[in-house]
């Protein structure tokens, strides 16, 4: 993912503090962030969901590309710096090499959650509730 950073060129660079609020739920406002240092936590609901500290990773591209409110709040947990660009899909329309890095972190994501879901039918197949429905 640190390769990402190469693309950025002359984007913006923002600090977030500690607490600060990348993305909130629900919320849409049309930025992606690449993380340039720091750390994240994404968080659904009250739930956490993980902490990311990968430079390059991204984050704000579910919302941009099914124009939909954010699914998760991302929240800094330390100083992080972002590379923030505005502009949504017309922003990853005209950075082909930057759509396609997020292409690439979609399918990584997709591959995880696939294994995960094979993992999870493995436990549970034998059970008739609603464990067992778990690829409906």
């Amino acid at each position: 993912m640190e390769r990402n950073l190469e693309l950025c060129g002359e984007m913006e660079t923002v600090t977030y503090s500690a607490g600060d609020v990348l993305f909130p739920e629900g919320g849409k406002n049309g930025s992606l962030c690449i993380l340039i240092s720091g750390g994240v936590e994404v968080i659904k609901g009250e739930s956490p969901i993980t902490v990311i500290r990968d430079v390059g990773a991204i984050f704000g591209e579910i919302s941009i590309l099914l124009d939909q409110v954010h699914p998760v709040s991302v929240v800094a947990i330390e100083e992080t710096t972002c590379y923030v660009t505005r502009g949504g899909r017309e922003f990853l329309e005209a950075n082909p090499k930057i759509a396609l890095a997020v292409s690439e972190l979609l399918a990584l994501r997709l591959k995880g959650m696939i294994s995960y879901l094979a993992d999870m039918k493995a436990q549970y197949e034998d059970r008739k509730d609603h464990l067992g429905m778990v690829d409906e």
